[in-house]
């Protein structure tokens, strides 16, 4: 998949104090419009002074940055000690980053739903817990669609249905155009999904090759797919969104009938996508690589000339045994 450059950095190295040992030297990335990209590497390697650069917050040493895109950026620890409730700390984002007053308001109470943290709108960021808070850490990046989002261990207190709302926030980022940089720990974060993985080994930055290894180029390893297939209306060409988002598109069938193989991260995008064409496309159906159908998504009661809902999985589509937040009572 090809794209526009979004930032890049030329030769960046960053130390933290004259003579002092540099963290990371020589790093040169493109990071394209439309692109997720990993980074992994063991504790205190530089990836999270890597995701600073990215996001303006720090600057580099030596070398330079091209492009400055709109950013916006969750931290590895949020200072939940601002004198703000959770919707007023949102709206005040949504400010900064440009919105109307009225626009940011009504952003910061759709991403607090979305994140099953709407019943503490009005509650001050202090007395949150910690996945409370790390939810208006994470909503406060996208209340502006920014066009690079920076994601530093952004997952970590979530709870189950928040951090399948996150992946399904970065699968609508990237099909939009935006770009996405995360750091996480686990190895099946986004699996599969990612346009680029790379690694931080002593101070450098290595792209990884399909096989793990921190050499060559190529994209990470292939994750979970979920095979699509959809009729298109007449003479209706794939929107956009959709061949961005898919790793395969096969040939159309007579009847119209198309199949897209698609990272399961972007499922949903993509048949929300589908769903809300004018004239919308029909879904035929949705099944994992194996055949097996795929559990109910959000799409299935959406039908075409409806306005879909925020999307959001069924409670009886998470397993009973889903991770909860300890003292997640706010």
């Amino acid at each position: 998949m090809e794209h526009d450059l979004a930032i890049r950095l030329h030769g960046v190295g960053r130390r933290y104090s004259l003579g002092g040992p540099w963290v990371l030297r020589g790093v040169d990335l493109g990071v394209g419009a439309g692109s997720l990209v990993r980074i992994e590497g063991a504790n205190g390697t530089g990836k999270s002074t890597l995701l600073r650069l990215l996001a303006g917050i720090d600057a580099p040493s030596e070398g330079r940055l091209a492009g400055r895109p709109r950013t916006a950026f969750v931290p590895e620890r949020f200072p939940a000690s601002l004198p703000f409730t959770a919707v007023g700390y949102l709206t005040h984002m949504g400010r900064v980053h440009g919105l109307a007053r009225g626009a940011a308001g009504r952003a910061a109470e759709r991403w607090l739903e979305r994140f099953g943290a709407g019943g503490y709108a009005r509650t001050p960021l202090a007395e949150l817990s910690k996945g409370s808070s790390q939810k208006v850490a994470v909503a406060q990046a996208l209340v502006a669609d920014p066009e690079l989002l920076v994601l530093d261990e952004a997952w970590t207190g979530l709870d189950a249905p928040a951090r399948a709302e996150l992946d399904r926030a970065v699968a609508e980022r990237t099909v939009a155009g935006g770009a996405v940089v995360f750091v996480d720990h686990d190895p099946r974060r986004l699996l599969g999904a990612a346009d680029e993985t790379y690694a931080v080994v002593g101070s450098a930055l290595n792209r990884r090759t399909p096989n793990g290894t921190s050499a060559g180029s190529g994209p990470g390893p292939v994750g979970p797919v979920v095979v699509i297939e959809a009729q298109a209306p007449r003479d209706a060409g794939l929107p956009a969104p959709v061949a961005a988002a898919a790793a395969e598109v096969g040939d159309r069938s007579p009847e119209g009938v198309l199949r897209l193989a698609v990272p399961e991260s972007r499922s949903d995008v993509v048949l929300r996508e589908l769903l809300m064409a004018r004239p919308p496309w029909h879904v035929v159906s949705v099944r994992g690589e194996s055949g097996a159908p795929e559990p109910p998504s959000w799409a299935d009661a959406v039908r075409p000339g409806a306005e879909p809902a925020v999307p959001t999985r069924p409670a009886e589509a998470w397993p009973a045994e889903a991770e909860t937040v300890e003292g997640e009572g706010r």
